[in-house]
């Protein structure tokens, strides 16, 4: 019989995990948290102890391996560190009994290997908040631990055995793998090369493939078919929206129904606990939620089912398995994500504080494949991922009426609000007020209020409101604590009582580097993801990362690229620039009427050219963007492009309808582009430049120019979107004029033959 190979946390997560799901309040440390508490415990064993010590064994058919955290062979002492927050009795029974099966799985491998009668157990239970160790030890025979790792191997052979079996009819139909079509579209096959050498090369790369080549499935075949050549385990689908993640779903699905053969891919469609939970109002544990209770009872004949369906394993399959077997979809889709082989999910499942896809990565050794869609966002949402923000209003608010076990520690928040407030009095307006340091005394009365609001929900009711607060506290104090010139503090307080204080971050690359490295190939692609460097210092990639840019299937004649080099948007001169505006869009629209889109950096300005237009042109038809839109007032706009209608639409550069729609032949003939899309000039960016200029001596680009030009080409990049278009761009304003920044704009777009600078 073949060798199989398990992680020894692996084998004991899936065969001694028992019981409920018991996930109550117990605020852990993030991963960095966790590494840098291993290391302060080890730092303290001295010269003879022997950290991340690597440990084998055969055990029948399967080859278990790990890294116990350390080893004292002259004490024959060994140690499994595991770090938490606060009150040690909130880790639950269930889980400290994983952390024993752990430790005693790692006893008796060195048991085997160093060939001992006996040994020393302990459990370190180390509180990262108190810098405080708890023992928790054992003695026990190197015959009864390898007796239990016997049982756990039987528990976990059959199911190791019909993973390799699966694995390798997989590679062999991946290695066979067809395009669904005839042809290729046109440069869809560079497209696809391109993607196939960077997963054989294990390369990191940054590629910008224009609108039209198909770039869902161009990518997502080639990285398929790379899989068994590159011995890649897994493969990520990354995207930014909901939409992205179904074309995702959908060309896995029509790969598999294309192939002459079965391709047995097990695909995975991972959604946000919001969309995928069944009793939101419950707290995750069997006292409180009936599909906790016995999770992992039931777990094992839902993953088994799960595993074996033949289609994708989208959101609405799930949650039919997990009602079938009673137990939650939500958690049964993070199972899931261990045993599939293609996961599409949000960026954040690989990127933020919590990513479960890092942490599978890492736990199990994975050489995994990233595809990142829509990479140009990755930049912002990497900033969101790695900010957060205090609520004084919302402290005030439930302190009013919280019980009285929390009475105490929320005051202790409110005072310490107060010192703040106090200590930054004579600076503090409605504008953001940027501190050189973080208040320490918020910071720990913060930590006493998680704490206490932890201990506080183990014995009661759910309570949304507290758990906010809590999460909010706890999101606040980790990203405290690995504070630095990456990331600044702003205070704001817009009214009494209702300060606000943030972190906010600025250079996400420190984050995630981390991530990147661990990926064993990674493609980021976007329609606009020049220049390569940006993204590659922002992003926190390797110094080696490549970026290319393929020709699009568009051609310059498809085009007329007008600009406006009498007309300024400068804040300055918004007001002079209203009617020139109006006059330009209303004889473009009858020199050709259609659908048009006219993009502004603000929904003020915005207004001001609209109504001077309606003035100017009563007889176009206008509709504009109202802010803060349903999903169904969205759905309304978007439906107004018909090939039917004509008018001009009005629209915030950056917004929901400047990316991500696609309005083909005439439901979309033109746009106008008035401002270069800056950020503003504010406080904020202002930090933002300095940090970045001193980082990577590019302040000014990295702040204003690259990012504002990116909304820019997105926007304008609406009218073109198959090669039987034809359509036309105003940029709107005379800096587009001026080679740094027409340099930033897509290269196809502007050529002698298509581009008219006389307006």
């Amino acid at each position: 019989m073949s060798e199989l190979k398990v992680a020894a946390r692996t084998l004991c997560e899936f065969a001694a995990r028992k019981g409920d799901l018991d996930l109550r309040y117990t605020p852990a440390p993030t991963s960095e948290e966790g590494i840098a508490g291993h290391g302060a415990v080890q730092a303290r064993r001295g010269p003879r102890y022997q950290s991340e010590l690597a440990l084998a064994a055969q055990c029948g058919n399967l080859m278990v391996s790990g890294r116990a955290d350390g080893y004292d062979p002259i004490a024959g002492r060994l140690e499994e560190i595991k770090t938490h927050r606060g009150d040690l009795s909130r880790v639950r029974e269930a889980q400290r009994n994983l952390h024993r099966a752990q430790l005693r799985v790692y006893g008796a491998m060195l048991c085997r290997q160093e060939k001992l009668k006996q040994i020393d157990l302990a459990l370190i239970y180390y509180d990262v908040g108190k810098d405080r160790e708890t023992p928790v030890t054992e003695t026990a025979s190197a015959d009864e631990l390898w007796q239990e790792l016997e049982q756990l191997c039987a528990i976990y052979s059959s199911w190791a055995q019909q993973e390799a079996a699966h694995r390798k009819t997989r590679d062999q139909a991946l290695s066979r793998l067809t395009f669904p079509f005839a042809d290729f579209r046109p440069q869809q096959r560079p497209l696809a090369e391109t993607v196939y050498r960077n997963s054989l090369r294990n390369r990191k790369l940054l590629l910008e493939a224009p609108t039209g080549l198909g770039k869902t499935l161009g990518t997502l075949f080639p990285a398929l078919m790379a899989m068994p050549a590159a011995g890649q385990d897994r493969l990520f689908y990354l995207t930014s929206r909901n939409t992205a993640r179904h074309l995702a779903v959908d060309a896995v699905h029509l790969l598999r129904e294309k192939q002459p053969g079965a391709l047995p891919l097990r695909t995975l469609e991972l959604v946000a606990k919001d969309h995928a939970c069944e009793h939101p109002d419950k707290a995750c544990h069997g006292d409180a939620c009936p599909l906790a209770k016995g999770f992992f009872d039931r777990l094992p004949a839902a993953r088994a089912d799960a595993a074996s369906h033949t289609g994708a394993l989208t959101q609405q399959v799930l949650a039919d398995i997990a009602s079938h077997h009673g137990i939650c979809p939500y958690f049964l889709a993070q199972e899931m994500a261990r045993w599939c082989d293609v996961v599409v999910a949000d960026v954040n499942r690989m990127f933020d504080q919590s990513a479960l896809l890092h942490a599978l990565v890492r736990q199990n050794d994975w050489k995994a494949s990233l595809l990142i869609d829509e990479a140009h966002n990755l930049v912002d949402r990497a900033r969101g991922m790695y900010s957060v923000e205090l609520s004084q209003a919302r402290l005030l608010r439930i302190r009013r009426q919280a019980p009285k076990a929390l009475k105490s520690q929320l005051d202790g928040v409110s005072r310490a609000w107060q010192s703040v407030i106090r200590d930054h009095a004579p600076d503090i307006t409605r504008d953001p007020v940027i501190l050189d340091n973080l208040p320490g005394s918020l910071t720990g009365a913060l930590n006493r209020l998680v704490s206490a609001i932890t201990d506080y929900l183990a014995d009661h009711p759910p309570d949304l409101a507290l758990q906010e607060l809590m999460f909010e506290s706890l999101a606040f104090t980790r990203l405290a604590e690995v504070f630095g010139d990456h990331s600044l503090c702003e205070l704001v307080r817009p009214g009494r009582g209702k300060a606000q204080l943030a972190i906010r971050n600025l250079i996400p690359a420190d984050f995630l580097s981390p991530r990147f490295e661990s990926a064993d190939s990674t493609l980021l692609f976007s329609a606009t993801l020049s220049p390569g460097i940006y993204y590659r210092d922002l992003l926190g990639m390797p110094e080696d990362t490549c970026f290319q840019s393929l020709p699009g299937p568009f051609s310059a004649d498809q085009l007329e690229v007008h600009f406006t080099p009498h007309i300024s948007t400068r804040q300055a001169d918004r007001e002079r620039s209203l009617v020139p505006i109006a006059e330009l869009i209303a004889g473009q629209y009858r020199q050709r009427p259609g659908n048009y889109l006219a993009f502004f950096s603000s929904f003020a300005y915005l207004n001001r050219v609209r109504d001077t237009l309606a003035d100017l042109a009563p007889d176009i038809p206008l509709r504009a963007q109202q802010p803060g839109m349903s999903g169904e007032e969205r759905t309304a706009f978007l439906d107004g492009f018909r090939d039917t209608n004509s008018g001009v639409a009005f629209a915030v550069l950056g917004g929901v309808f400047s990316e991500g729609i696609d309005l083909p032949g005439d439901r979309l003939i033109g746009a106008f582009v008035a401002t270069l899309g800056l950020p503003p000039f504010d406080a904020w960016h202002e930090i933002l430049r300095q940090r970045l200029e001193q980082r990577f001596g590019a302040g000014q680009a990295y702040t204003y120019l690259i990012p504002g030009l990116q909304k820019v080409a997105q926007a304008a990049g609406r009218v073109i979107r198959t090669p039987e278009d034809r359509g036309v761009i105003w940029l709107i304003d005379d800096r587009f004029l001026q080679p740094d920044i027409r340099q930033l704009l897509p290269g196809w777009w502007i050529t002698d033959s298509n581009t008219d600078h006389s307006l």
